[in-house]
């Protein structure tokens, strides 16, 4: 008898541990199916700065499609306000050296849209629109981890010469040239889609 019941609570000892272990197994597995939940990291008041600043740099380029020099620095001068208006401190919860990076990116970003002004010549502002783009990309895009919209990071090999590209960002894959655009003294606008995208900028 007394075996019998040894028996018993063994065989329900084993069941509970099967029940247990599987049970888990089952509720894990359940787990790792879940999508993960992608936090931002910034506010809203810092995102919305940044959409607004990429979005004048894109008139901006926009601006040099046209081969309009005059709304290239108005756009220019706007976007240097831009800059200055970027809410820095809101990434206070970041590292001090992230912080001095992003403020270093912007103040080289903003001494090339300075020079730009400065320039008569669409050619060299064009050539200033070029570093304004390095800066931003991956620089300035990966200091303060961006989170807007998707952004295309395109090329064009002959931007000034055949031997001589030049990067910008566009907010669409379609090839639209701001170096060549539409009124370039020697091609016109047959160049205007020379360029390939070369990567994507987005949410981490």
């Amino acid at each position: 008898m007394k075996k019998l019941l040894a028996l018993l609570v063994l065989v329900l000892a084993a069941v509970g541990v099967y029940w247990f272990v599987f049970r888990n197994a089952s509720a894990s597995g359940e787990d790792h199916k879940l999508a993960a939940i992608t936090l931002k990291k910034h506010s809203d008041t810092f995102n919305k700065s940044v959409d607004a600043t990429v979005n004048t740099y894109l008139a901006l380029k926009d601006a040099f499609v046209e081969g309009d020099t005059a709304k290239a620095k108005q756009q220019a001068g706007i976007f240097i306000n831009m800059l200055d208006s970027l809410p820095v401190s809101d990434l206070k919860n970041d590292s001090s050296l992230v912080v001095e990076s992003v403020k270093a990116s912007i103040a080289d970003i903003r001494s090339n849209a300075v020079s730009l002004l400065a320039q008569t010549d669409i050619t060299e502002m064009r050539q200033d629109f070029n570093m304004i783009t390095a800066m931003l990309y991956p620089g300035f895009f990966k200091a303060i981890n961006y989170e807007g919209p998707k952004l295309y990071l395109q090329h064009c090999p002959m931007a000034f010469g055949e031997d001589k590209g030049a990067d910008w960002i566009s907010n669409s894959e379609e090839v639209v040239n701001p170096y060549l655009g539409k009124t370039h003294p020697q091609y016109k606008d047959e160049m205007l889609h020379c360029g390939e995208v070369k990567d994507t900028i987005k949410a981490q």
